[in-house]
C-alpha cells in the first residue's frame, strides 16, 4: 500500500469537503444516509472505499470537528456479521438504526462456565414452532443495561459436536425473560454485566444465517471484534493515544527521566506499528476479505501497548500518580487515571492475551494444537 496522503486539491477531499459544507452540523440519519459511518463498507450501507480514501474521510472530518455516532459493538460487531450473513429483510430491519445509533446492541457470548472457550457455551435454545425458547447465562456483557438487541450464542443440538450446533441469534434485550444485572468494576463504572435468560422466546426469523451454523458466524464476529477492539485510541478505541503522552512531554522538557524517554520512544514506534496494521486490515476489509487470524497478532500488540502507555503516564505522575486526579507530568488528569485501572481489562476482554497467542501459533505458524486438558 501507498501511505502518502492525498494533498488539499485531490477530488476525494474536495467531496467530503463539500458535503460538510452543505452539512454543517449533520444528524445520525444523514451520515448513514451518505455511507460515512462506515465509508469502508460496501454500498448501499457504506461508500466502498479504500484504506486511504477512507484516512482523507476521517481526517477531514476530525478537521471539521463532526463525529460519527457512537455504537461499538453494533458498528464493529454485530453490523458486519448482518452484512455477511444476514438476510435482506434483517439487514434493513437492523443496519440503519445500529449505525444511526438510534438502537444500542451488545453481545451474549460469554458465560460464566466457558471462560475464554466460547465454543462450551451451554446457553440452550429449543425451537417451539415460530419461536425458540431460551435458557441460560452470559457475562462480560458490555453495553447490555443500555442495549435495544443482544447478538446471542445458544446451543440449539446439544447432540452435535463442540464446534457445532451452536446458533446465532439477534435477541431483543426487552424480551420477558432477559435480567440485566450491572457489575461495578474499579474504575467505579458499570460498563458491563451479567445476563440472565429465563424462558426467552425469541423469533425464528431473528436467527442469522442458518440454524446450528452459529460457530462460524460468531468467528467473523470476533474477527471484526478484533479489528475494532484495537483501533482508534489506547483502550479499545477510546481514551488517550500515545502521541498525547507526547505532546505533553514536548511542553515539559527535561520532565522526564532518561528510563522514561526511553520507553516513550518505544511507545511511539509501537503506535506508529498500530497504524499501519490497522491500515492493513481496513485495506482487506475494503478488498472484500474477512478478518483472519492476523487481527488476534493485532489486538495482542495493541493491548499490550495501551496497558503499557497508560502504566508510563501514571509513573510519569511520581507520587501524586496516587491520587485519582493527578496526570501525567502535572497535566490535567482527564482520561489517564481512569485509563490506568481500566487497562487491566484489555488483555482479557474480546479473547485473553494466552488464548489469542494460541491462535496465532496454530493457525499462522502452523504449530500443533495445545493439548486438550480433561
Amino acid at each position: 500500500m501507498d501511505f502518502r496522503l492525498p494533498g488539499a486539491d485531490d477530488p476525494r477531499r474536495a467531496e467530503v469537503r463539500a458535503w460538510l459544507a452543505d452539512h454543517p452540523h449533520p444528524t445520525p440519519r444523514q451520515l448513514v444516509e451518505a455511507g460515512y459511518v462506515v465509508p469502508h463498507w460496501p454500498r448501499p450501507g457504506g461508500r466502498d472505499a479504500d484504506p486511504i480514501s477512507q484516512l482523507v474521510i476521517d481526517e477531514e472530518f476530525r478537521k471539521a470537528r463532526v463525529f460519527i455516532p457512537a455504537n461499538p459493538i453494533g458498528v464493529g460487531w454485530a453490523g458486519p456479521t448482518l452484512v455477511a450473513a444476514g438476510t435482506p429483510e434483517q439487514q434493513r430491519r437492523y443496519l440503519p438504526p445500529l449505525l444511526a445509533a438510534e438502537e444500542m446492541w451488545c453481545q451474549l457470548f460469554s458465560e460464566p462456565g466457558a471462560g475464554s472457550d466460547l465454543a462450551g457455551v451451554a446457553t440452550r435454545a429449543v425451537r417451539d414452532g415460530d419461536e425458540f425458547v431460551v435458557n441460560g447465562q452470559k457475562i462480560w456483557t458490555s453495553y447490555s443495561q443500555f442495549a435495544k438487541f443482544g447478538i446471542l450464542l445458544a446451543r440449539t443440538n446439544p447432540d452435535a459436536p463442540k464446534h457445532q450446533g451452536i446458533t446465532y441469534f439477534i435477541c431483543p434485550m426487552d424480551a420477558p425473560g432477559v435480567e440485566v444485572r450491572p457489575i461495578i468494576e474499579m474504575t467505579g463504572n458499570a460498563s458491563f454485566s451479567e445476563v440472565f435468560l429465563t424462558d426467552v422466546r425469541i423469533p425464528a426469523e431473528n436467527v442469522v444465517g442458518e440454524v446450528d451454523d452459529g460457530w462460524r458466524l460468531a468467528r467473523l464476529t470476533l474477527a471484526n471484534e478484533r479489528v475494532s477492539l484495537s483501533s482508534g485510541g489506547a483502550l479499545w478505541g477510546m481514551g488517550p493515544r500515545v502521541r498525547d503522552l507526547v505532546g505533553i512531554a514536548r511542553d515539559r522538557p527535561g520532565a522526564l527521566g532518561p528510563h522514561q524517554r526511553d520507553e516513550l520512544v518505544r511507545l511511539h514506534i509501537e503506535g506508529e506499528i498500530l497504524r499501519l496494521l490497522n491500515l492493513r486490515a481496513i485495506s482487506a476489509l475494503a478488498a472484500g476479505r474477512e478478518p483472519g487470524p492476523e487481527a488476534s497478532v493485532k489486538k495482542i500488540a495493541a493491548d499490550e501497548h495501551g496497558q503499557r502507555l497508560m502504566n508510563l503516564a501514571k509513573d510519569t505522575a511520581g507520587p501524586a500518580g496516587m491520587i485519582a486526579d493527578a496526570g501525567p507530568l502535572g497535566a490535567p488528569a482527564g482520561e489517564w487515571h481512569w485509563g490506568f485501572l481500566f487497562s487491566r481489562a484489555l488483555t482479557i476482554g474480546g479473547g485473553t492475551g494466552q488464548v489469542l497467542r494460541n491462535i496465532v501459533g496454530e493457525r499462522l505458524l502452523g504449530l500443533p494444537r495445545e493439548p486438550a486438558v480433561g
